[in-house]
């Protein structure tokens, strides 16, 4: 038997082809990131203390808010100390937490995305048995379920990953541990895992982008059938906050891994705007187009 050297720790080579940028990009990242994290923050805030958002839609909302918190948080820190010029060791255990976060939250946000359409085609399509179907034990399995599928694909991609030998070397041509900047590193090659992730996060894509379809068709037709102008541009604002988040979600997700041998320079900006700036669109996007986050009085003072 051959000896190998386990590897402890790996080195993140951090983002590509940005030579005498660092300190460019590392300002830009940060504001960004401050900024994900005060306007989620704010969000909740207006949700859990102003009763009027204590709906369905808003609790939904403020799972989206911890997602993208918690999203932004798990490669933008370890980014932005490895621009400042800190160290750019990570541990094995920091590894394994990045792979499992990063498609945990991911999974989690994009079964919650699902979630929130079919709130929207309740609202829109059943408004006078809207809280009789949408009650607050329907909405607690509702996003205790996200949670825990989220948590299970996590755990399957991370454990695939890393059931691999590991023996060096160990610098990871990237800016996060991911799993197809890893398994190159393996000693023992195994095609299995790249398809099964592909599969895996294939499926997911396949799953929640057409039940959001089906249900937006559904509004879409609805509200073509509505006799008041009034009411149909009232139920089109309601839609358009999330169709926004839905549309930047997904976009960057299918376009990075049902096409994994894309070329490095795209791969990279669509995975930096995917956790630099996706997260942030959140706060952005629903404080500037609802009338009741607007309504919340800080929100007035801040204007």
């Amino acid at each position: 038997v051959e000896n190998h050297t386990v590897v402890s720790q790996f080195i993140l080579l951090g983002i590509p082809h940005i030579k005498h940028q660092q300190t460019i990009l590392f300002i830009v990242f940060f504001t960004f990131y401050v900024c994900t994290l005060l306007g989620n923050l704010l969000i909740l805030t207006a949700v859990v203390s102003d009763s009027r958002l204590h709906t369905p839609m808003y609790f939904f909302l403020c799972n989206l808010s911890i997602l993208d918190i918690g999203f932004s948080s798990v490669n933008t820190p370890k980014m932005l100390a490895n621009l400042w010029g800190q160290s750019k060791f990570i541990s094995w255990g920091g590894c394994v937490s990045q792979v499992f976060f990063y498609h945990f939250l991911a999974c989690t946000e994009c079964l919650l995305c699902t979630v929130m359409a079919y709130d929207r085609y309740v609202a829109i399509c059943h408004p006078l048995r809207y809280l009789v179907i949408m009650n607050w034990k329907v909405c607690a399995i509702l996003a205790t379920s996200t949670w825990l599928t989220g948590s299970l694909h996590g755990t399957i991609l991370t454990s695939l990953t890393f059931t691999l030998p590991y023996c060096g070397p160990n610098k990871v041509d990237y800016f996060f541990c991911d799993i197809f900047p890893l398994v190159k590193l393996a000693c023992a090659k195994s095609p299995i895992i790249e398809r099964v992730s592909f599969i895996n996060i294939g499926v997911l894509g396949v799953t929640c982008f057409p039940l959001i379809l089906a249900s937006y068709v559904r509004i879409v037709y609805s509200i073509l059938q509505m006799k008041s102008g009034e009411g149909r541009r009232k139920a089109a604002s309601t839609c358009a906050s999330h169709v926004t988040v839905v549309t930047f979600l997904f976009g960057p997700t299918i376009l990075i891994y049902t096409q994994p041998k894309q070329s490095e320079v795209l791969v990279t900006a669509v995975h930096i705007f995917n956790n630099v700036v996706t997260p942030l669109l959140n706060p952005v996007v629903y404080t500037l187009r609802n009338k009741e986050v607007n309504a919340w009085p800080v929100l007035d003072i801040l204007d």
